[in-house]
């Protein structure tokens, strides 16, 4: 048995089954948007001088010493929103993103949280973003397919973002699939990198399937891969001695977005 999600920069599927309820509104911050989103991340450790250069004044990269994330200080995100609705509730957009986080702390505080530095998105209504970050990507290719065998389902990905001024993002990528193991509910600031005293707050509940990390035992999932990152401030981050460190597969990514 075998099925095919062929997605491109006007039309993305996602099988119903992986998707639960949309994040409701909490607290007193704003509601913004929700999305239902699949997600495609590879953590990275890359240079962290040329890393610090591209952070604000007085912030700097926030580096895990333990678990999955041990020693990552970069993400490569590639995520297809598959439905984003208003606060009404009413629809918005779907589109494809392929995005540069960082996780951040203000030095000598305990304020925390993470940065878009750079990322291209499908949708030109969608550029520059609410971080002044995003960029239209002028060509956006991907594909996710499955094929189930004797009980085990082998994936494909394919994804291919090229910007305007020569940005590249892409990844290629053969793996078993696995369980997804839904994560505690979170909530992260995401700071925007020209004014860090402006944020939007994620709340999100996901469910992760780590196909091969550096850190922590699990069983490698994963068959082929390959990845591109060049151009604009890219490139000075992959310089060919970067290191990847986690390969995840979020099934599920259910975020909502808000302002305080």
């Amino acid at each position: 048995m075998g099925r095919m999600i062929a997605l491109s920069a006007s039309a993305a599927f996602l099988a119903a089954s992986a998707v639960s309820g949309a994040v409701q509104p909490a607290g007193a911050d704003t509601l913004v948007e929700n999305s239902a989103e699949f997600r495609f991340q590879l953590d990275f450790h890359v240079n962290d001088a040329a890393l610090q250069k591209l952070l604000p004044a007085g912030w700097e990269a926030a580096i895990a010493t333990q678990g999955p994330a041990k020693d990552a200080n970069l993400r490569l995100i590639f995520i297809d929103r598959v439905d984003v609705t208003n606060p009404d509730n009413t629809p918005k957009t779907s589109d494809q993103l392929a995005i540069i986080e960082i996780p951040i702390k203000q030095t000598g505080t305990n304020n925390a949280g993470r940065m878009i530095i750079n990322a291209l998105v499908s949708d030109p209504k969608e550029a520059p973003g609410p971080f002044g970050s995003y960029v239209h990507a002028t060509s956006v290719k991907a594909s996710r397919s499955f094929n189930t065998a004797g009980g085990v389902t082998q994936g494909e990905e394919n994804w291919e973002f090229l910007g305007a001024n020569g940005e590249r993002l892409e990844t290629h990528v053969k793996y078993e699939r696995g369980a997804a193991r839904r994560n505690p509910a979170a909530e992260v600031k995401f700071f925007n990198p020209s004014n860090p005293s402006a944020y939007q707050i994620f709340k999100v509940d996901s469910g992760l399937d780590i196909m091969k990390n550096a850190s922590v035992p699990v069983k490698d999932r994963v068959k082929e891969f390959s990845y591109k990152a060049t151009g604009g401030n890219i490139g000075t981050l992959f310089d060919g001695a970067e290191k990847v460190l986690s390969w995840d597969s979020f099934h599920w990514y259910n975020r909502g977005i808000y302002t305080p």
